[in-house]
């Protein structure tokens, strides 16, 4: 038996189903688990102290590229939109080898854990030169995060009318080949699993309506989540109607794309109608708005999906439309960005925070996950609120408002993961030595 108890937290944030803030009480971890959370608790095990800190169930990431931590702030993508900057990366991703795959899956999980993310999944989309998505599930083992990689696919070029070069798609026989291989090798259906796999054709234009079918009854006949990216601006709204005659949300429909063990990327541009079909259906969101801002996207209409009850979670999306991967900075912006378009009144401070966490979890069917409760996994994070970044709250709970964009100590399936800081499952500067090194040669090479 293995046991931590977080003494005197001077805040828990539960995002339990009473959405409970308790004050100055402790958290007991314990075989993986919450086991109780109340005063004075005991523990033969090691003492964490949480006082002057705010404790919150870890942050949940529900869409992200890991291999573009080896590109950020590319010059010729730093003002393009979607498309464009797609055709500018796409030549430098084709020389990718396993190892920018791990090393740079390294860097974006260390950033993400150091935002107090204990869960994130990962859309994988490109596989040259060998590449395998065991390269990111390899990494993710060593920084010690909880992971839902996700098979991606590419299989319309350029030649083909798709917007990847021919290069970098793959044979869509090969591609169904390969997702039940990662799905029978590396899916952990079991409660507490640290590895999930999803399926995840890239988008309507990058893979045929074929792939997107066949997907879908793959994953229903594995009992696996499907991803893909819809309606994340103007040019993939008019690339619909021009190529499929619909708009993304029948497309969606029409090829078995919606239901609760379904989540889309973006939807930016989401109409009335299809907020409907998501929320009847159970189809899950993942709002990246710090890229949508970033790439000149537009607003999600958060406000209107969660009125409607169409579940969302946040993402970070990949960090070469980002340029950064802090998901608690990522909450913040989502809760911005709906009061700028919506009202000050529109999204608070712990809405934001819960889409976060068990908004995320529950997009991702972890249940266990995303919330501090007898039970649940020991996913917690615990923020250092005695700063001057919180200096001067009057409501220390609302991180979002006035708090720590940085850890103190996280927690995943009850190991500590960072500590005073601090990554502590591996060498985390000689990772970034080499990420940096990596980054130079592929500069220099482009």
């Amino acid at each position: 038996m293995t046991e931590t108890l977080i003494r005197a937290a001077s805040y828990v944030v539960t995002m339990d189903d009473d959405r409970r803030i308790l004050r100055d009480v402790d958290v007991l971890l314990r075989d993986g688990q919450i086991a109780d959370i109340g005063p004075d608790l005991h523990t033969s095990g090691e003492v964490i102290d949480a006082s002057a800190c705010v404790v919150t169930p870890g942050l949940v990431n529900t869409h992200h590229h890991l291999y573009q931590t080896l590109t950020r702030a590319v010059p010729a993508a730093q003002n393009a939109l979607l498309f464009g900057w797609l055709q500018t990366l796409y030549p430098i991703w084709a020389r990718f080898t396993p190892e920018h795959m791990f090393v740079s899956a390294q860097i974006g999980l260390a950033e993400l854990a150091l935002s107090g993310c204990t869960l994130s999944s990962d859309h994988l989309y490109l596989y040259p030169n060998g590449t395998r998505l065991e390269d990111t599930i390899a990494a993710a083992a060593e920084v010690g995060l909880r992971f839902h990689p996700t098979r991606g696919a590419m299989s319309i070029g350029e030649s083909d009318g798709g917007l990847p070069p021919d290069s970098l798609v793959e044979h869509e026989a090969d591609i169904l080949t390969d997702m039940v291989r990662v799905v029978d090798a590396f899916h952990d259906p079991s409660p507490g699993a640290m590895v999930r796999v999803g399926v995840a054709p890239c988008s309507p234009f990058s893979v045929s309506r074929d792939l997107m079918r066949e997907a879908a009854v793959l994953a229903r006949d594995k009992g696996v989540m499907m991803h893909t990216h819809l309606a994340e601006n103007d040019e993939d709204i008019a690339y619909s109607l021009a190529q499929f005659g619909c708009r993304p949300g029948q497309y969606a429909e029409d090829l078995g794309w919606v239901g609760s063990d379904v989540w889309h990327a973006h939807c930016v541009k989401l109409d009335a109608s299809e907020i409907d079909l998501f929320a009847r259906t159970g189809t899950g969101v993942a709002h990246c708005p710090c890229s949508n801002c970033r790439l000149g996207s537009g607003i999600a209409p958060v406000r209107a999906m969660r009125d409607a009850g169409v579940p969302v979670g946040l993402g970070v999306d990949g960090s070469a439309s980002n340029d950064a991967g802090n998901l608690v900075a990522e909450a913040r912006q989502a809760m911005l960005l709906q009061r700028v378009s919506r009202g000050a009144d529109a999204m608070s401070a712990m809405e934001a925070l819960e889409i976060a966490t068990r908004g995320g979890a529950d997009i991702l069917g972890r249940p266990d996950c995303g919330r501090l409760a007898v039970g649940a996994r020991a996913d917690v994070a615990i923020w250092d609120v005695s700063g001057i970044d919180a200096a001067g709250s009057w409501d220390p709970a609302a991180l979002l408002l006035a708090g720590p964009t940085t850890v103190r100590d996280l927690f995943v399936e009850g190991r500590q993961v960072v500590r005073d800081g601090h990554v502590e499952t591996f060498d985390l500067s000689a990772a970034i030595q080499r990420q940096n090194a990596m980054a130079l040669a592929l500069s220099e090479g482009a």
